[in-house]
C-alpha cells in the first residue's frame, strides 16, 4: 500500500495552504495497492517532533477501502477522533519553532472498528491491534517563517 500527495513529495515542504499559517484544510491524499481483503481504512496524521511529545493533528477511522482519493479540504465521512487541538478534525502543521517532519499514516484494516466517533487516538490503536494488514506513511515538513 501506498500514500502519496499531488501536493507535496514525500519527505518535501508541506504547502503553507494545509496549515494554521494559510487554510488550515487537509491535503489531496493518493492511497493505492489497497490489499485485498481490507474492510476500512484509518489515518492518523502526527508530529513527532513536538516539544511535549508527539502532537496528533488527525484521526480518521472506518473510510471505505475503495476510497482512493481525497481531494483538498474534503470533509471525510467517517469518524473522526479527538485530535490534541482537541477537536474532532483536521489540524494543519503549526510548529512552534524550527521545522517539525508531519506523518500522515493509512492503515488497511481487515475490519470495521466498533469505537465511538470521538475516541482518542490510543483508543484507535487499541482496536486496530491484530487488524492492520498493511500501512503507509508519506512524511512532509514544516517550519513557520
Amino acid at each position: 500500500m501506498k500514500v502519496t500527495s499531488s501536493a507535496f513529495e514525500d519527505g518535501g515542504p508541506i504547502p503553507s495552504e494545509f496549515t494554521c499559517d494559510g487554510q488550515d484544510v487537509s491535503p489531496p491524499l493518493a492511497i493505492s495497492d489497497v490489499p485485498n481483503g481490507a474492510k476500512s481504512l484509518a489515518i492518523i496524521m502526527d508530529d513527532p517532533d513536538a516539544p511535549m511529545g508527539t502532537f496528533t493533528h488527525w484521526v480518521v477511522w472506518n473510510i471505505p477501502p475503495q476510497k482512493s482519493e481525497f481531494t483538498t479540504g474534503e470533509k471525510i465521512q467517517a469518524p473522526h477522533g479527538k485530535t490534541s487541538f482537541g477537536r474532532k478534525s483536521y489540524g494543519g502543521p503549526c510548529p512552534p519553532g524550527g521545522t517539525h517532519r508531519y506523518f500522515f499514516k493509512v492503515f488497511a484494516l481487515d475490519t470495521m472498528l466498533e469505537i465511538k466517533d470521538g475516541s482518542s487516538r490510543n483508543g484507535l490503536e487499541k482496536a486496530m491491534m491484530g487488524h492492520i494488514l498493511s500501512e503507509s506513511a508519506l512524511m512532509g515538513k514544516y517550519s513557520r517563517r
